[in-house]
């Protein structure tokens, strides 16, 4: 045993095996290069495992690898198979380890099909990079703890609540994705009840609720003169939003093949609506007149094109109508509001009538598994008297292609 000494080592130049006991060899190759040998036989059957080159194993660390074999070899296990299993054991630690925003990525990937809108996708994406990135985003899934996200809450919690609520409701769901995966172990530190609470201010369990400004049901009639006087689609698209009770993204990304000119309706599909449910609108005299002027004048697949070919208008154009409008204080949401305490105060319609023309998204699954009919034909008199209330004293005149097209 420990037959060489590190100068013989380094002195070596002949090409071959060179004995330092218990199965360890130094090997010379032809061209001079230097390794390590543990030669062994088991089973009947001679072994050579490599141990590695010399100007990275010492011949310290060479004859500790030796003892290790010859360890195993005592139990009758292979050497090269308990190497074997490291290695193999090492690839598959590398192959599950994905950094957290590798995870986030994967997670936005596998949902994104069930969210409403790609906007969804992008608020989730722009807040994990923003937050998350520069504290945790290139650790192992595995390293984040609760430390990590203390320090990526803590500076927006009580600056940026609903933002910093949002944010820690996302990173829960990422690390019980990486968990569930298998590319992590252990609680989640993210999880809010018995473990941030006791570490983060309340926030009044409840984020305050931002209503959208509205304008007073008994205004309506003065706004939508003055609406009726400014020119363009945007202005047309408004007066038709606030005549249907529409939600902006249903309005400006409105087709022609969702229209039956003939019997007056407008079927939303599934895929456009908040509540993933096809809703159908029935359109007053006032709004149908909108929709066959826009028909004379039509450009593209969208009935309110927008300024870039092919594309509808943008989410801001009704917005920017507003303020041009000098009606700064008001939401383009916000009139759906106004539509909602006219039709309870003002009319005797059933609270369902009223409700099913908002189109609401229903929590309650029995609720929704029983609501069978929309009501349409109710819904078609509430509409036409709505349109009645926004024409005010005044009688409205026609819609002209030139207030349109300009």
């Amino acid at each position: 045993m420990s037959r060489l000494s590190v100068k013989e080592v380094i002195n070596k130049k002949e090409a071959g095996y060179y004995c330092d006991g218990g199965g360890l060899y130094l090997q010379v190759s032809d061209s001079g290069s230097k390794s390590w040998i543990f030669r062994y036989t088991l089973n009947g059957r001679n072994r050579h495992m490599g141990l590695g080159p010399f100007h990275t194993v010492s011949l310290a660390d060479a004859r500790h690898a030796a003892v290790l074999c010859r360890q195993s070899l005592l139990k009758k296990i292979d050497p090269i198979a308990v190497r074997d299993a490291e290695h193999a054991q090492q690839s598959l630690g590398a192959a599950r380890s994905m950094t957290f925003l590798e995870c986030a990525t994967a997670y936005i990937k596998t949902h994104r099909s069930s969210w409403k809108n790609a906007k969804h996708a992008d608020q989730w994406a722009n807040t994990i990079k923003t937050y998350c990135g520069p504290v945790m985003g290139p650790l192992s899934v595995q390293e984040v703890d609760t430390g990590l996200v203390m320090k990526v809450l803590e500076p927006i919690w009580t600056e940026k609540r609903e933002t910093a609520s949002r944010l820690r409701g996302r990173i829960e769901s990422v690390l019980d994705w990486a968990t569930v995966s298998g590319y992590r172990e252990g609680d989640n530190p993210a999880r809010w009840r018995g473990h941030l609470e006791n570490l983060l201010p309340s926030l009044n369990k409840k984020l305050r609720v931002k209503h959208h400004p509205a304008l007073p049901f008994n205004q309506m009639g003065e706004f939508m003169e003055s609406l009726r006087l400014q020119q363009g689609v945007a202005a047309r698209a408004l007066e038709f939003l606030i005549l249907t009770a529409a939600r902006t993204g249903e309005t400006i990304g409105a087709r022609w093949d969702e229209f039956d000119l003939k019997a007056g309706v407008w079927s939303i599909p599934a895929s456009r609506m908040k509540a993933a449910v096809e809703h159908r609108v029935p359109l007053s005299k006032r709004t149908l007149e909108i929709i066959l002027v826009l028909n004379q004048i039509k450009q593209s697949d969208y009935v309110f094109p927008g300024q870039k070919e092919g594309k509808p208008l943008t989410n801001m154009a009704m917005l920017e109508l507003l303020k041009r409008m000098g009606r700064t204080g008001l939401t383009v949401h916000g009139f759906r509001s106004s539509f909602r305490d006219w039709a309870s105060e003002c009319t005797n319609f059933s609270r369902d009538v009223c409700e099913m023309a908002l189109a609401p998204t229903i929590t309650n699954q029995a609720e929704a598994a029983y609501r069978r009919g929309d009501l349409i034909e109710k819904r078609r008199s509430l509409m036409e008297e709505w349109a009645t209330h926004c024409a005010g004293s005044k009688t409205i005149g026609n819609i002209s292609v030139w207030s349109v097209s300009n």
